[in-house]
Formats: structure tokens, C-alpha cells, sequence
């Protein structure tokens, strides 16, 4: 489980591709303190550890997560947000993240608010799952590449964001342009509270 606290933007260093999965290297200041075998959120996908050499490390993606994010997209040189597991004595300054990414959103705008930034995302609308809780609300929580965020100016196929300097800064945001995809986590309890709804009815 994680937080949606990005630790660091790492750098993809190598992508290699066999069959229907993608291996993809990165650089990050703490590979040190890495295990085989760890999970880590990679623009909010749970990820593993299946190799360390210096000071990079490798994971794995496999096709349906190359599907439904934007894994299969990432090149040598891209930024990748990067956070590990939540500790269970922690804090949770975010929303409680799964690591499992529900879909792809478009940047659609991006616009400079005197000294921060909007950025808004169009996804696309699945009526079914929209009433599963695949969606956002006003002032809900939602993980856009892994990071935290609330939502603001909710529509039915998009949202917007506002994000503070640290945070352009410190993850991969301010490679975000329009055009660029990135993931989207919904909310774990909105889709559970949808869930039952659905039930009682």
C-alpha cells in the first residue's frame, strides 16, 4: 500500500523489451536500500525489484499493465515518480493508493496561476464502471502518476488539479504538457461505498 507521496523522480535509464513484457532500468538516489523482491509505486504502478547493479535497479512490466498505463510509453532519459511502501507505523499524509492504476488520462491544459500550476485530464468514460466509483468528485482524492491530489472542477470525463512548486519540482509534473498520458488510481473507498450501493439497490 502506499500514500501517493512521491519520494523521488527517478530516471529511466534502459528499456528493454522481450515478448509481451517491457524491463525498464532506472537511476534513483536510494537503489542502495533496495531488496529483490520489494514493490514500489512507479508512476503509481506496484512494480517489483528483479534486479540490482550500481546504482540502478530493474523492474518488470507485464502486458496488461503496459495496457492500462503509461509504461509502455517511457523512454531512456523520462522522468518516473517513484515511491515505496508504506510503512505501518507511518503517516499517511496522502490517500490510502493502491498501486494498481484503473486507467490512462490526456493532459488537456495546462495553465500557470501565479506561481503554481492547473492541470487538467480527459479519460475516457466507461458508464458501468463510472457507477463502480471509477471516477472522480469535488474535493475527492485521485493519484495522477502516483502522486496524491485533489480534485477540483469534477466533470464526467475530466478533472483538473492544482499543483503547488514543490511538487512540479519534485516529480514528474513538469514534464507534463499537453498531450502527455498519464496514469489515474480512483479512490479505493469510493469504489468500495459505490460497490455496496450497487448491492442495496
Amino acid at each position: 500500500m502506499f500514500s501517493g507521496i512521491v519520494e523521488e523522480a527517478a530516471t529511466v535509464t534502459a528499456v528493454d523489451k522481450e515478448k509481451g513484457n517491457v524491463h525498464l532500468t532506472l537511476k534513483c538516489s536510494f537503489t542502495d536500500e533496495l531488496k529483490i523482491d520489494q514493490s514500489i509505486s512507479h508512476n503509481g504502478v506496484c512494480l517489483t525489484v528483479v534486479k540490482k547493479e550500481g546504482d540502478v535497479y530493474t523492474v518488470t512490466a507485464i502486458s496488461e499493465t503496459l495496457e492500462k498505463s503509461n509504461l509502455g510509453l517511457l523512454k531512456s532519459g523520462d522522468k518516473v515518480n517513484l515511491e515505496r511502501s508504506m510503512p505501518m507505523n507511518g503517516r499517511l499524509d496522502g490517500h490510502i493508493v493502491q498501486g494498481h492504476v484503473d486507467q490512462t488520462a490526456k493532459c488537456v491544459e495546462v495553465k500557470e496561476a501565479d506561481g503554481s500550476w492547473y492541470f487538467t485530464f480527459q479519460y475516457d468514460v466507461d458508464k458501468e464502471k463510472a457507477g463502480q466509483g471509477y471516477m472522480t468528485v469535488e474535493k475527492g482524492s485521485v493519484t495522477v502518476n502516483g502522486v496524491s491530489l485533489t480534485v477540483v472542477n469534477s466533470k464526467d470525463d475530466r478533472f483538473s488539479v492544482a499543483i503547488i512548486p514543490y511538487t512540479y519540482e519534485f516529480t514528474n509534473f513538469h514534464q507534463i504538457k499537453e498531450g502527455t498520458v498519464v496514469n489515474l488510481e480512483f479512490d479505493i473507498i469510493g469504489k468500495y461505498i459505490s460497490r455496496l450501493l450497487h448491492f442495496r439497490e
